[in-house]
């Protein structure tokens, strides 16, 4: 049973959200801070498949909390803010979180979005499709391992979403994508007009690749249309 780690400081949330999901087999742990989160999450570590925090808390806030999880394990992460400010949710996943949730939420939607991540990540114990190893100027991604290893053989730090979009890019190298496919392809959901989330995706994964800057070469922006994985990408299974 895949387990999630829940921090929210309001107990008829907290208890709302655990019966729900324990309806839809999931084992759902609960923190009422940011101090109880992190001796649960310590406890855990390497039995969670995803953490769902709060930014508002009594001893700290859900920023702090995800900047802490994502130096010690890539668990995909959910954050829930209360605030409709767009940089809430932009501090969010620059700081390495998966996905975000306005509140007010339906406990529905956010299953639909666990769901969706479990999904994308390969932990709704859905079988690894061929072929294993991508190739690309020196970069090897391992859709069983879900790693990525650079030239000189270093892994290459990604969360459970920038792997997850490196992973549809280089299965789609050459092809134009346009935002809204990138969205609901790694998001589960279309792109809003003001939507910076895959704007900021991209540019943490292009830093990743040590491809940032003016001319990036790997993930190349198509003025009007999308973007293009320009790399020649190989295949194999060994």
């Amino acid at each position: 049973m895949r387990k999630i780690l829940i921090v929210d400081d309001d107990q008829k949330t907290r208890t709302l959200l655990k019966t729900y999901l324990e309806k839809n087999q999931y084992d759902v742990g609960l923190a009422h801070n940011g101090e109880a989160f992190l001796a649960e999450f310590n406890r855990y570590t390497d039995e969670l498949s995803l953490v769902i925090l709060d930014v508002m808390l009594p001893d700290t806030d859900g920023f702090a909390l995800c900047k802490t999880v994502r130096r010690r394990s890539n668990v995909p992460i959910i954050m829930l803010t209360a605030s409709s400010d767009e940089t809430d949710r932009i501090v969010g996943l620059e700081l390495g979180a998966d996905d975000y949730i306005s509140k007010p939420y339906s406990p529905r939607e956010l299953l639909a979005r666990i769901k969706a991540i479990h999904r994308r990540t390969g932990m709704d114990n859905a079988v690894v499709a061929a072929p294993r190893f991508y190739r690309f100027v020196g970069f090897t991604l391992d859709t069983v391992e879900r790693t990525v290893t650079g030239p000189t053989g270093e892994l290459v730090p990604l969360t459970g979403l920038d792997f997850q979009l490196l992973r549809y890019f280089v299965e789609h190298a050459g092809d134009i994508l346009d935002r809204s496919v990138l969205c609901e392809e790694t998001r589960g959901r279309d792109a809003g007009p003001m939507d910076r989330f895959l704007d900021v995706q991209i540019s943490r994964l292009r830093l990743r690749l040590n491809d940032a800057g003016k001319k990036p070469l790997l993930i190349k922006t198509v003025r009007g249309a999308g973007y293009v994985f320009s790399a020649d990408v190989s295949v194999s299974n060994v």
